[in-house]
């Protein structure tokens, strides 16, 4: 395993790869050496590669316990987005902007912020660029960056088992939204104490976020989206709650919840066909860029989270420009030999036909 650095453009390849070939008659067997461990360690950790010893209990699963507050508050949310998609002609063109522009804040907050730099440390960011990511993790109001990271890497970790939070083995409405509405099955509570987050705990950013994490949400969430449609442009406080506040954030929670279950039932596996998380454009669409699930499953430290460049990965053209301005650095990126080889060995063949 070799490493090749890019000093002009900031970036980590994953270069050369060794290569076991065997043939049989007509057939070639490609395994790629790629060490999963090796490339974690690189980061400074390994919490987000699949454990393989990992075995679910015998005998009667836990009961189901609903958590009926958020149940009611996830209900009413909705039925306060459905209004909010019905007062969208009576709103102004600028209400509209600025709910994008909340939405594609927030999203970044999630996709760039705790995703891909916080849960897999798959580039470095500056003190700015972290302080914006976390002001902007706020605007979307999914738990706190600690919180968020220890769900996510619990999830890598035993994905589809019992100590995944939101595993999709459980069917699409669990994996989707369930899962926030019944306690966590006894083994992602367990597993998730037993993570190493010193990495997260020393990041004083984002440990200010939490101890502040509520009023930080009032504010940054509800209050603020709230509050420029109505003072600047004057339009009613109704249309200015309900579509940039309350719609824009029911409309971030989906798209974040469908990388969760669509992208875990539907669509091909060309990289890895042992695993359930598939390639899924249209939740890479609404998710800026997290729908090539099965890449990332697979290269969990790849910071664009698909081979595909800045292809529906409005993501990484973000990262790409903050590396440009100088505000991040040392991104993470598998090469192609690599991706092919693992194609070859685990793919389920649909790289051949695109």
């Amino acid at each position: 395993l070799s490493k090749e650095f890019s000093s002009a453009s900031s970036t980590t390849t994953v270069g050369t790869i060794t290569s076991r070939v065997t043939r049989n008659g007509d057939a070639v067997m490609e395994k790629d050496l790629l060490n999963h461990e090796d490339l974690a360690g690189d980061r400074g950790m390994v919490d987000d590669i699949f454990d393989e010893t990992y075995r679910e209990k015998e005998g009667p699963k836990p009961p189901m316990i609903y958590v009926w507050r958020n149940i009611i508050l996830m209900s009413l949310l909705h039925l306060g987005a459905i209004f909010g998609l019905v007062l969208i002609p009576s709103a102004k063109i600028q209400t509209l902007a600025w709910a994008v522009l909340c939405f594609l804040v927030s999203a970044l907050g999630i996709t760039a912020g705790s995703h891909r730099l916080w849960s897999h440390r798959s580039y470095k960011a500056t003190l700015p660029l972290r302080i914006f990511l976390t002001i902007a993790n706020s605007v979307a109001f999914q738990n706190d960056i600690y919180e968020w990271v220890r769900d996510h890497r619990v999830h890598h970790k035993f994905s589809e088992t019992d100590a995944d939070p939101h595993n999709a083995m459980r069917g699409f409405f669990f994996s989707h939204i369930g899962w926030l509405l019944v306690r966590k099955h006894p083994d992602v509570i367990e597993k998730g104490q037993k993570l190493d987050l010193s990495d997260i705990k020393a990041d004083k950013v984002v440990m200010f976020q939490r101890r502040y994490y509520k009023p930080s949400v009032v504010l940054l969430c509800f209050t603020l989206p709230t509050v420029v449609p109505w003072y600047f442009w004057d339009e009613s406080i109704i249309i200015s709650f309900f579509i940039p506040a309350i719609l824009r954030y029911t409309i971030g929670l989906n798209a974040t919840w469908l990388v969760n279950s669509a992208a875990h039932m539907f669509g091909n596996r060309p990289y890895d066909q042992n695993i359930n998380p598939r390639e899924n454009p249209l939740v890479s669409l609404g998710a800026l860029g997290e729908g090539f699930h099965n890449y990332h499953h697979t290269f969990p430290y790849d910071y664009s989270t698909s081979e595909f460049g800045w292809r529906f990965n409005l993501t990484t053209a973000f990262i790409d420009l903050m590396c440009l301005l100088g505000l991040a650095s040392d991104r993470k990126k598998v090469s192609k030999e690599v991706i092919l080889a693992r194609k070859m060995r685990t793919g389920d063949g649909s790289h051949k036909s695109g």
